[in-house]
């Protein structure tokens, strides 16, 4: 199986995480990738249904991760947004909390792979406009 993630950076540098209705923790948002989806498609998709952000601009792989300790055969895909416009969300009843954390200040239950995601991502300088 194929999943992606988005990080998602506001003006102050603040990242979007997600709470589940279905898994403890806080989550970098993100799903899986559809027959006949591209990744950079799902990647839009999800962040629309579950967090309500809409890229605008390029994103960025960051990273690709194998999630086989848990999942067999299955990988996640990391992206950069680091331009977006808020959209409707459309994942009703699947998100408990949507929240923007300093990435020194995350809240209790952010998990390890999401922490490790997250300074993968930060590590990356902002796109610049040329």
């Amino acid at each position: 199986t194929l999943g992606v993630r988005g990080l998602i950076l506001d003006s102050d540098g603040r990242v979007l995480l997600i709470e589940h209705t279905y898994v403890h923790g806080w989550h970098l948002p993100g799903g899986g990738v559809e027959r006949g989806e591209s990744a950079e498609q799902a990647l839009v998709r999800e962040l629309s249904e579950e967090a309500g952000v809409k890229p605008i601009g390029p994103v960025r792989l960051v990273q690709i991760d194998n999630d086989e300790a848990r999942f067999r055969g299955d990988h996640v895909l990391l992206y950069r947004v680091d331009l977006w416009t808020s959209c409707p969300a459309g994942g009703a009843g699947e998100i408990l909390r949507i929240g923007w954390f300093s990435p020194d200040d995350f809240p209790l239950g952010v998990t390890g792979d999401t922490r490790r995601r997250i300074s993968a991502g930060l590590a990356l300088p902002p796109l610049s406009d040329t």
